[in-house]
Order: structure tokens, then sequence, then C-alpha cells
């Protein structure tokens, strides 16, 4: 039989079909290819029989097309243009050979073939191709049947193509919409109108799917619709991020409610200019919105931070990171507040800030508590040191010159007579005086009144060191004395973090350093012993004593230490 006559018959293809027929061997050598393919590809008649479809067709695979599946791909004229085609393979024996149909579609127009390879779709092929690929798709008659669906219908409804047919849309109906809604639908798409909308469905399988549809009504020469054609575009995930985009929404209007109702807030520029304030802002600060939009914060500075301590805070959050830290501030009416403020940087793409959010609350009680409580720290420790002066000036001058007076006399009595009682009083009289000695220079040592810190240290040091045979260096670059109190709070922090060297460290050195550098006087007192893991030691009241009389002398206690890398005790405290 004639091959052309052959696939003539087979395909039902005429020789007026604007679709150009291949016929490929296993091997992808021509064995037919009618006019169509010669015009399409610019050959004369019998030119391609014996040519491999490559040349026509580069890089298709014809083992891996499904039969009857539409694809895109390019072809080449035989003056060297490319051009966009789609083909459809259909495999079948013949003579037991096998042979390969190919039926190509070649876009007509083609004049976007090289604006990113996208083209018109004005031939049916493209608009059933695409539909196909991206759309649900449904025909039903005038009733609602169903006649007709394509693929992705019954991917996403996962119901079976047989299922579906002849059934209405009830069978996807999730029930969340109302019979109003319904009947709506139906008035819209009856009186020849389409309709447009989302529509909830429900799956085969329980789950439930958003559907964006578009049904138009096909009409007769009366005008009345004989079918519709209804286009639909899932939109579950969409919705879903909807849902929880309103509930997000929610979310955050509950969390500013409830941050407006509790906090001080406020939204500035990158600049510092203010471009947002709540009603708490107004309260507190005395000024109204609108005196404080367009305005900065030095509106409210109260003048009690320093520059560096302001310098820091913007050093920080133009790096993108959060400060947090109590802020003293001036209000319209010359008052002052606290304020315990959280400032956090909102950044761009390029991760640098374009606004801050200052989220403050009042901690003006406080505060006051805080500054009645250390002068009554203060008050406290001044009356405590006073106590131990006195004591120790009584135990040196009362008792301790009356047991002198009885060695003296028990040094008298040995002089005239021998006897062991004599000398077993001497020996404890002496141990008594030397207790007594020590415990009051541990009350408080003279030196420290009569000569000052430096010699009261080094005083104190060489006790220390031949008591306790830990070697201590000591340095001070001080260039002034300093008031009574505060040099009272240093020689107190060294004897008490040399009792804690000498308890806990394991070391037989250690060093005390003091320094004037500016306006402050730094104290560190260090040792290379065991040291420890501060989240797991419990303070003791030896630090919390060293941290008051720090606080009460305006000054700051720091503490460093590890397990295996010793403990440093850093004072901080201005000079005046």
């Amino acid at each position: 039989m004639d091959l052309n006559k052959h696939l003539e018959m087979k395909k039902g293809i005429s020789p007026g079909s604007s679709d150009a027929t291949i016929l490929v061997n296993e091997s992808g050598v021509i064995s037919f290819a009618d006019q169509q393919v010669y015009e399409n590809f610019g050959y004369e008649h019998q030119e391609l029989n014996g040519e491999k479809l490559l040349n026509l067709i580069p890089g298709v695979n014809l083992q891996s097309s499904g039969e009857g599946e539409i694809i895109h791909h390019f072809g080449i004229h035989r003056d060297g243009h490319a051009f966009s085609l789609f083909f459809r393979v259909n495999s079948f024996q013949l003579a037991k050979e096998l042979y390969y149909l190919i039926v190509v579609h070649k876009v007509k127009d083609q004049s976007r073939i090289n604006q990113q390879q996208t083209y018109p779709i004005n031939e049916l092929v493209d608009l059933i191709y695409a539909l196909d690929e991206s759309t649900i798709v449904a025909f039903t008659d005038e009733k609602g049947k169903i006649i007709y669906l394509n693929k992705k219908f019954c991917e996403v409804s996962k119901y079976s193509a047989a299922e579906l047919i002849g059934k209405d849309h009830r069978i996807i109906n999730s029930g969340f919409h109302s019979k109003g809604f319904m009947q709506d639908l139906w008035r819209t798409i009856s009186s020849g109108s389409v309709w447009r909308g989302e529509i909830k469905n429900k799956a085969k399988d329980g789950t439930y799917y958003w559907v964006d549809t578009t049904i138009v009504p096909f009409l007769n020469e009366d005008g009345n619709p004989y079918k519709y054609l209804a286009i639909r575009k899932e939109i579950t995930e969409y919705k879903r991020v909807l849902e929880e985009l309103g509930k997000s929404v929610n979310k955050m209007a509950d969390f500013q409610f409830a941050l407006d109702s509790s906090s001080i807030v406020a939204i500035t520029d990158q600049r510092g200019t203010i471009k947002y304030v709540n009603d708490q802002f107004c309260r507190i600060s005395k000024f109204s919105k609108e005196e404080l939009i367009g305005q900065d914060h030095r509106i409210i500075n109260s003048g009690f931070h320093s520059r560096e301590f302001f310098n820091n805070l913007w050093k920080i959050i133009s790096a993108g990171e959060v400060w947090k830290g109590e802020i003293k501030n001036k209000s319209k009416d010359s008052t002052y507040y606290w304020v315990d403020t959280t400032i956090v940087p909102f950044l761009d793409e390029f991760n640098k800030p374009y606004q801050y959010l200052a989220i403050r609350h009042e901690v003006t009680q406080r505060k006051l508590a805080e500054e009645e409580i250390q002068k009554m720290t203060g008050k406290i420790i001044d009356v405590q040191e006073e106590e131990r002066k006195r004591i120790s000036r009584e135990l040196h001058d009362d008792i301790g010159q009356n047991l002198y007076s009885h060695l003296i006399t028990i040094n008298r009595l040995q002089t005239e007579m021998d006897h062991p009682l004599l000398d077993q009083m001497q020996d404890e009289a002496t141990e008594i005086i030397e207790a007594l000695r020590h415990l009051s220079w541990e009350l408080r040592p003279s030196v420290l009144d009569d000569l000052g810190l430096f010699p009261a240290i080094r005083s104190l040091l060489v006790q220390f060191s031949e008591h306790h045979h830990i070697k201590v260096h000591f340095d001070c670059y001080l260039n002034c004395r300093l008031n009574t109190n505060k040099e009272i709070t240093i020689y107190r922090i060294i004897q008490e973090a040399l009792t804690n060297i000498r308890k806990y460290a394991q070391t037989e050195e250690a060093t005390v350093t003091i320094r004037e550098i500016e306006e402050e006087v730094l104290v560190e007192i260090e040792d290379k012993g065991k040291g420890f893991d501060i989240e797991k030691v419990t303070r003791g009241v030896g630090l919390f004593s060293m941290e008051e009389r720090a606080r009460a002398s305006d000054g700051n206690l720091i503490l460093h230490s590890g397990e295996g890398k010793g403990t440093k005790v850093m004072l901080k405290m201005p000079l005046w």
C-alpha cells in the first residue's frame, strides 16, 4: 500500500490540512513528509526523505514524548532561522517496525521570537495547551450537567472523568456558600451574563480547595444559553495566606491596642525625627502630638545623661541592633520622669535602619525608690563605718591599753619571781593584744583616717601576705586624695575581694591596681586562681556588700570570672 495513502487513511489527514505530518522510523530517519512540512521548513519535495528529524527539530526526543501529548519546541528552517512550533507524537507498528507519526503545528505569529520566547496565543492548539496546563476547564449543558472537563479538573477534585461526566457541580459542593450565593450565580449566567467569583469546593478525599472562577454562557440564535464554559484557577494557597494575613492583622491590632494601653510608643525615621507617638507618650511628656511630630527626642532631653551615653545609643541602633536602658526625660512642665526603654531598628533590604520603634515604660517611682534606698544605704554604711571606727578606737585605746598595762604588770612580777603561770599569762596577754590589734584593724584601720588610702592599702596587703602567704602586687596611680567615703569604699571592696581570694581562689598571687582615668577611678583586684561560672554560683553576702558600697558612692561593680580562668573584680566610680 502507498505510504501516503496509508497515513491519510489511518490518521484521517486531508491533503489540505494546516498541520504538517512527518513519519519517522525508530532511528529518527524521515520516511515521509507531507507538503506542509516542506512549506514550513523550506525544502523542495522529496528532499527530506532519508534525512534525520533532528535536522528539522533539534533536541527532540520521541521516546520520552507521551502519546498524543502536545509539546512546544523550535524548528529550524532551511535558511537557518528558528521558529516556534507545537507537535504531538503517536507511535504505531507497520510491518513489524516501529514508526512515529508527528503532527506539527507552526505558530503563525513569529513577531516575539526574540522577546523571552513568548508568543501570542492565536491558534486553537495554543489555547488548549495553555488552558490544560494551567487552568481547570469544564463545559456543562444548559441544566448544569458536566459534559466535558480537562485533566486539571480531575487532579484538583481527585475525581475521575467517569465519576464527573453527567453530574452537576453539587458533587464538589463544600457547603460553605449559602443558597442565595448559588442562586445569584445561576441567575447571572442563565440571563446570558458572565459570572466571576471565588468558590470553595470539596474534593473526593474530603479536603477543601478554592477556585477563582469565570463562567461564560454560550448563547444560541435566540440569545439563550445552551451550555456554559467554566474556567477556574486554583487559589487555595492564596486564600490560606489571605486568611493567615487576616489573623495576623487582627493579632497586630490587638497587639497595638495592648501596647498603646500599657506602653509609651514612638516611631522615628532614620534621622531620629518623630513620625508617630501614642497617647501615653503625650500624657507623660505633657506635649501634644502636634508639638512632637516632626521633632526629635531632644525636645524631652533632661540633660541628665552625657553626650557619650547618647552617642553609644545611636551607635548601637544605627548598626541594626536593639538598645535597652533607662533614660531620664523632661516633660513640658519641666518635671522629670524615668523610662525603661527598648529601641528596635526596622531594617531595609540592605540591612540598614529606615526607622526606629521605641517602647518605653515609666519607672519614675521605682527610680525614686532606688535613689531613696541608695541614700539610706549610704547613710547605713556611714553609720556602720562610724560605729566601726568608735569600736576600733575603744578596742585600741581602752581595752588595748588596759591589756598592755596588765602585760607590763606581768613583766614586773616576772622580775621578782619565777613561776610558770606568769609565763603562761604573759603569752596569753600577748596573743590577746595581737588579736585585739588585728580585730581593731579589721574594723577600721587608723592609718586610713590618719594617712589616707595608699598607706592603708599598703599596710593591708602586707598583713594579708604575712598571714595568708599570698603575694599581692600593688600599683596605685592616683594624683590626689579622694573624699573619705570614696576611700573607705575602695578600701572595703579591696578587703572583701582579698578575703574571697583567700577562701576560694586557690592561688598564691594576686594583683591590686588603682588608677585615675579622666574623671573616674578604676580599681581592679585580679587573681589567676581556679575561677568559677558566674551563672552557676549564688551571689553571697560579700559580693552584695561590695555592690551596695559601690552604688552608695555612685559607682559600678563589675565581676569577670570563668572556670580555670581566674577572677577579676572591677570598681568604677567618679573622682568627685
